[in-house]
């Protein structure tokens, strides 16, 4: 496979011999190569707009810039690109936070069976990924009995599959009011009042695949 077909990575990771590791455990993949490692969010952010790669794989908890920031910081510059959060932290704000600055996908460092190239191929393909222990988390505060409606169910798969409002009306034939209606509904039904959050309720209830 040419060099220019491969998934291109930034690791953003402060422990050296974590980043090695990862490194290794990426380049033994056919289609993925490393163009890029930092140790610190500031780095990171500067390497993201040097070297404009397809997946930055990026540490929770960074020195100088953490994770978070660091993803806005990209994100404001590529949108395009998919940044895919490690983490030590299984709870449900660390998650909602993450995915509310535009991470694609999170999961857990501390996971012996860390599936680190898969889940870079499904971001980088534009899936959302998340990790299996975080779906056994507790229901989020705050959600109510009320069943959704097929058309809610339907629009909630596709707030989670990262649909805007207005690519959502153009795929059900509807107006961007009925959206915002529907959208503001679902969140009513469950409690839930950041997009982030209904992602998460959405891929831990398997209204969204992320197998």
């Amino acid at each position: 496979m040419a060099r220019q077909d491969k998934i291109t990575v930034l690791l953003v990771e402060d422990h050296a011999l974590v980043r090695r590791g990862f490194r290794r455990m990426l380049e033994d993949e056919p289609d993925i190569t490393v163009v890029g490692e930092a140790d610190d969010g500031v780095e990171g952010v500067r390497l993201a707009r040097a070297l404009a790669p397809d997946v930055v794989v990026m540490d929770c908890a960074l020195p100088n810039m953490d994770g978070l920031v660091a993803t806005r910081a990209i994100l404001e510059d590529a949108p395009e690109t998919a940044v895919l959060m490690l983490s030590m932290h299984a709870e449900n704000t660390w998650v909602s936070r993450a995915l509310e600055a535009g991470a694609r996908g999170y999961i857990l460092k501390s996971a012996m069976d860390l599936g680190l190239a898969e889940a870079v191929r499904r971001v980088a393909a534009g899936e959302r990924v998340l990790d299996p222990r975080v779906q056994r988390m507790q229901p989020l505060r705050g959600e109510k009995g009320r069943g959704l409606t097929a058309r809610e169910l339907q629009i909630l798969r596709l707030i989670a599959a990262g649909k805007s409002s207005k690519e959502i009306a153009a795929e059900l034939h509807l107006s961007a009011n009925t959206v915002a209606v529907h959208r503001a509904n679902i969140m009513e039904a469950l409690g839930i009042h950041k997009t982030a959050e209904l992602v998460v309720y959405a891929i831990r209830n398997g209204l969204v695949n992320v197998s």
